[in-house]
């Protein structure tokens, strides 16, 4: 265990108790009165803990309000988002920019104090919470980043990266089960520049958590290889002593387990579970008014030597942050190399013209494999691009030749082994995202995209550009059975917003959808693959990699005016062009959509290129048939699987459930009929 540091140590703080005090009393006034106001949020969090953040913000986190972005900026984590006003509240008073008139706006529609924390929204806030654990889980990945980053460009004479996590996590947090996931991984991998507050104020909406949680967290981080404390939320000695004693700790993450009340100062609600999600009420709230020697009649008070305090405190911290330019400014010259790296990696810099690997026609093969080629042959071209698999990387075709593995004892390592954590991987991806300089993906079976789904939807919702690689995408899974075969799971990543789902058909596509990966920095990408091999199709559209990325393409066309159009996505691709070859008929052409939603959102007469307005339409993937209606328009048919799977060879499951040759034929017979 660290050697705690002494009454001596805590002087070189110069720690200003009144300054604390002040702040904290600011952060109370403000979420009472902004809470009351909307009628609507949780004021017990903020009431609790006010100390705790007054004492982080005021004396130990590293940040420049002008300069939000800062690269080497101390990273604040409020996971327990749903006490948003702490956050709000201490933004405005470190002199972000955000004003008094947006803390009256508080969960009023398109302000900038939106009910949970939103990245994007509010300046400071550094990753989207509210769904409880996730911000903790994305903590975890912004730890990896920064010790990654740190490795790679730190020298023995400039430290150019050296930064803090901190996070505030409530006992709900802790139960969820995507913390357990991130908190084992963060202790493998010894996650010294992270730090966790659990704010144990042991009440949750339904009551005392003793109706339901029990177990001592300290000894389970403990078991995760963590180091763990505990103090009062009250006594900022003792925080401020233990923050120190983490900081020494360079070798483990720390958690100091910080015992409050919630609403604390409200005299007849603290330490209910009334306080956790609703107003105090207009009588409770000038009650904990005057106990807090506040004017009980007026709103939105600030304590005026918080105010003073920060005023000063933002004089120190640009010092420290001219200092880190003057120091950087001198590595760069010590490291011009080392610095024209460095840009490619802040500004995820994708060339021009990226080399991607080659396949003939006819080659046979799965397209999880095209995967893995493509992405090794990216790599070497894109250095930032780091990643890696919840334990199925040789099944994935996720690992990078050559790059190492990211380990405790090896940051410099791209590869990052989860484990088997679908949820926390795609959480703690998130936050590599979101502290910026590397660009990550994850893998794992497609059926296994309902572990991690609430992150995906967060990469949508944060508009970050994880990419995600499911394989193993059909019934093809064969003897694993209906367990393992997903037939839902397209369907529900398409109905997300902003999520990119691409399923290429043949080897070729692949690239391409890796391509349309690494150049879109806006939103995550989904890459759905195969197990079974499948043979690279002729592509007679010369300019089918640009039409790809308006969502489809012609492939197979018997001329003449088209009767009949096949769409099909990923592995029946190749079905529909055997099924076409067959036919002999005039007038049909196969379509290969690798994107449903780019197709429906790209120009009209693009779509009516692509897909002729009067055409009968076929209809023809290995999922279930929502969303694929609004195509058949005016007539249509859909080969699709609105029922499980079955255990088996996958080429019989595959038949058995109606994907043939002979069955696509039978359609396209009656559809021309």
């Amino acid at each position: 265990m660290a050697k705690r540091k002494t009454k001596e140590d805590l002087m070189t703080l110069s720690l200003d108790h009144e300054a604390v005090a002040a702040i904290a009393k600011s952060v109370k006034l403000l979420t009472m009165d902004a809470v009351q106001k909307a009628n609507s949020g949780h004021p017990g969090l903020p009431l609790g803990i006010a100390e705790l953040g007054a004492l982080v913000f005021s004396h130990f986190l590293k940040f420049n309000p002008e300069d939000p972005s800062w690269i080497n900026r101390d990273r604040f984590v409020l996971s327990a988002g749903h006490g948003s006003m702490l956050l709000y509240s201490l933004l405005y008073l470190a002199g972000y920019d955000l004003t008094l008139g947006d803390l009256k706006k508080f969960r009023q529609l398109l302000s900038k104090t939106p009910g949970h924390p939103e990245v994007g929204i509010t300046a400071g806030v550094e990753t989207t919470t509210g769904p409880l654990g996730q911000g903790f889980a994305n903590a975890v990945g912004m730890a990896i980043a920064e010790k990654h980053l740190a490795a790679l460009f730190n020298t023995g004479k400039h430290t150019v990266i050296d930064h803090y996590i901190y996070v505030i996590a409530s006992d709900g947090d802790i139960m969820e089960g995507i913390v357990s996931e991130a908190a084992s991984l963060a202790g493998h991998l010894g996650l010294g520049k992270l730090i966790v507050f659990y704010d144990s104020n042991r009440i949750t909406i339904d009551g005392s958590t003793d109706i339901s949680f029990s177990e001592d967290v300290l000894k389970r981080f403990k078991g995760y290889d963590w180091h763990t404390v505990k103090s009062s939320a009250y006594d900022v000695d003792r925080i401020a002593d233990l923050i120190l004693e983490a900081k020494s700790v360079k070798d483990k993450p720390t958690l100091i387990k910080v015992e409050s009340v919630i609403a604390r100062d409200a005299p007849k609600l603290k330490g209910t579970n009334k306080s956790h999600g609703a107003p105090l009420g207009e009588d409770e709230v000038k009650a904990t008014k005057l106990a807090l020697g506040a004017d009980a009649d007026a709103f939105f008070q600030v304590d005026p030597a918080a105010v003073t305090y920060f005023r000063k405190y933002k004089g120190k911290l640009k010092q420290e942050y001219h200092k880190w330019f003057e120091t950087f400014e001198k590595w760069g010259k010590a490291n011009p190399e080392l610095l024209k790296t460095w840009n490619s990696y802040i500004n995820l810099v994708v060339p021009k013209e990226i080399k991607l690997p080659e396949f003939a026609v006819e080659d046979k093969i799965a397209t999880r494999s095209a995967s893995g080629k493509t992405l090794n042959v990216i790599a070497d071209q894109l250095p930032y691009l780091v990643g890696g698999s919840a334990d199925l990387s040789s099944s994935n075709k996720t690992e990078m030749n050559g790059k190492g593995s990211f380990s405790k004892d090896n940051p410099k390592g791209r590869n990052i082994h989860f484990g088997i954590r679908e949820h926390a991987m795609a959480s703690v991806s998130n936050g590599i995202s979101l502290h910026s300089g590397l660009r990550p993906y994850c893998s794992t079976f497609l059926i296994f995209s309902d572990y991690l789904r609430p992150a995906l939807r967060l990469s949508a919702l944060m508009q970050q550009p994880v990419i995600y690689v499911f394989t193993h995408d059909s019934v093809f899974v064969g003897e694993d059975g209906p367990t393992h075969q997903p037939i839902e799971q397209l369907a529900s990543l398409r109905c997300i917003p902003g999520l990119q789902v691409l399923r290429p058909g043949d080897a070729e596509e692949v690239t391409e959808a890796w391509m349309m990966a690494v150049r879109n920095n806006s939103r995550p990408s989904a890459i759905i693959l195969t197990r079974q091999n499948l043979p690279v199709f002729p592509k007679p559209d010369k300019a089918w990699r640009e039409n790809c990325r308006n969502g489809a393409y012609v492939v197979c066309d018997s001329g003449g005016k088209t009767e009949l159009t096949i769409i099909a996505t990923g592995s029946e691709v190749s079905l529909a062009i055997e099924a076409f070859k067959k036919s002999g008929k005039p007038g049909i052409r196969v379509v290969s959509m690798i994107s449903r939603e780019l197709f429906l959102t790209s120009a009209p007469g693009f779509k009516e290129e692509i897909i002729p307005p009067k055409s009968s339409r076929l209809v023809i993937e290995a999922g279930v048939s929502m969303g694929w209606y609004p195509l058949l328009n005016p007539r249509g048919s859909i080969v699709c699987m609105d029922r499980f799977g079955e255990s088996g060879p996958g080429n019989e499951v595959y038949q058995y459930l109606g994907f043939t040759v002979e069955r696509i034929l039978s359609e396209i017979n009656d559809l021309l009929a």
